[in-house]
């Protein structure tokens, strides 16, 4: 798939538009999918589609396996007879332009507490069946993950290791009666993970049945408040207590001269050496039924990671060490065949980095706009390229292309422009017909650069805690004009 001379657009779900404060699975990305038709795109690339915690970041989420609830779409459940429509909130009540997360959630919650009510209560038999035989498909990993956000709301929404001792060390003792007290909160957690799988494989259908593919995301690391951690302890970094001793980050780099200290655990590789890598290849198996292709985040963590002892406040103290790549994905092409899966190996790439992702023919990733840096040589400028990589006008960690070039240093305007024959005015178009018009198989632009936004679009800032992945679309920039002009760029450089 990812061979063949394509392109698409990179939107997370929650920035589609809507009128219930957060983008979700209903009918706007029904239309997004029509939208990427009309422009001639194959590709929808979205961000990890986890279970968001402190924060919201997609990257940061608690479970590497569940979906987000706050995706569920409203107007669908209307429509399964579980709320009423009076129910809803107002049109727009809860903001359209930007996401107020703590206000979406808890309007949302509260209503998806009523649907499953009603579900219980006049559910039909089909869809209780159906409930049923997802259980048992999910139970290995949709058990803990229940169990561990009922805890999270008996011990008011704290994080796993503040939890009372015997809860933190995961005790049989106390859990076995928890599963009993907490029975009503923890098939809440089921019925929510049944909502959300059935509404994203809805979309994910209708997109594959309409020609678009979905390229997801697998953030490297899991978070330390997550059920993985909790429930498989054994396999991250910890002392006996379950404290971590060293935690993820990256050293200093482009986004920030202190590096970035994401403060999650570190893998413990020698019981995943020894297990042949199960917990990976379940993950990637996951993966994979909802989406046709991964990247994976941090690749290059595969080869070495920067261990940060825990406690450092920024990540500047780290240090680089090995990790079982080649032998995690021979297992994994073993077990599984060739599997459609992207490097995301910007940063300090080093050969051993290459190595790996070359041994295994992985398309790595192209940031456009790194390539105008007149100060150092890069590999991002697209003359350099083979085939074999995805090239972007920026990325979700990336200002919008608009908002780049406004910062960026005349010197650094001034070769763009040369190089990519454009104008201040015309600068989103000028990336994004570069990068459709590379040797790269595969050319994708965020949404945001489509429609040449500012800065106060951006998606996400590293390093910045609060104020992140709040951008939304609004429905009328969906224009035929724009899907049109879109669609000529792409049939004119044979994507």
């Amino acid at each position: 798939m990812i061979s063949e001379r394509a392109s698409g657009i990179l939107l997370h779900p929650t920035s589609l538009p809507g009128k219930h404060g957060i983008g979700s699975l209903g009918k706007a990305a029904f239309d997004f999918v029509d939208f990427l038709v009309k422009a001639k795109q194959r590709y929808w690339q979205i961000l990890p589609l986890g279970p968001t915690g402190y924060g919201d970041s997609p990257y940061q989420c608690f479970s590497s396996k569940a979906g987000n609830p706050y995706l569920i779409d409203l107007d669908l459940l209307v429509e399964q007879g579980l709320l009423e429509a009076d129910d809803l909130p107002v049109s727009g009540s809860l903001g359209m332009t930007k996401i107020d997360y703590g206000k979406v959630i808890d309007a949302k919650l509260e209503l998806l507490q009523k649907a499953e009510k009603n579900f219980r209560a006049r559910g039909s038999y089909e869809s209780k069946e159906k409930y049923h035989q997802f259980l048992e498909l999910n139970r290995y990993w949709l058990d803990p993950y229940a169990l561990f956000m009922a805890l999270k709301e008996k011990f008011n929404k704290r994080p796993w290791y503040e939890w009372d001792y015997d809860y933190k060390m995961h005790h049989e003792s106390v859990l076995g009666p928890a599963r009993e007290e907490l029975a009503a909160t923890i098939d809440f957690h089921r019925y929510l993970q049944f909502e959300f799988f059935n509404q994203w494989m809805a979309v994910k259908e209708y997109a594959n049945n309409h020609g678009v593919l979905i390229i997801g995301d697998i953030p490297i690391y899991v978070a330390m408040d997550s059920a993985d951690t909790w429930a498989n302890t054994g396999l991250f970094q910890f002392d006996e207590q379950k404290n971590p001793i060293a935690v993820g980050g990256v050293p200093p780099d482009y986004f920030s001269k202190t590096g970035q200290l994401w403060g999650n655990p570190l893998f413990n590789w020698e019981p995943m050496i020894h297990d042949d890598f199960g917990w990976w290849r379940d993950r990637i198996r996951t993966s994979l039924i909802l989406f046709d292709l991964v990247r994976i985040d941090h690749f290059r963590g595969f080869a070495g990671y920067w261990a940060v002892p825990a406690g450092e406040e920024t990540a500047i103290n780290g240090a680089w060490k090995d990790a079982p790549g080649m032998a995690l994905f021979e297992s994994i092409r073993r077990h599984m065949g060739e599997l459609p899966i992207i490097a995301e190996d910007l940063g300090v790439i080093t050969p051993d980095v290459a190595a790996l992702r070359d041994s295994f023919q992985l398309p790595g990733m192209k940031i456009l706009q790194f390539a105008f840096d007149s100060a150092e040589e890069n590999d991002f400028i697209p003359h350099t390229y083979h085939k074999n990589c995805l090239v972007y006008t920026g990325s979700h960690d990336n200002d919008t292309t608009k908002g780049w070039y406004k910062s960026a240093k005349p010197a650094d305007k001034k070769y763009c422009l040369a190089y990519t024959k454009g104008t201040a005015r015309t600068i989103h178009w000028d990336l994004i017909r570069t990068a459709w018009s590379s040797v790269a198989n595969t050319a994708i632009a965020p949404m945001q650069d489509v429609l040449g936004l500012p800065t106060d679009a951006r998606m996400n800032l590293p390093g910045n805690a609060a104020g992140n992945w709040q951008w939304r679309l609004k429905a009328e920039a969906l224009t035929d004009d724009l899907a049109e002009k879109l669609a000529a760029l792409t049939r004119l450089y044979g994507r």
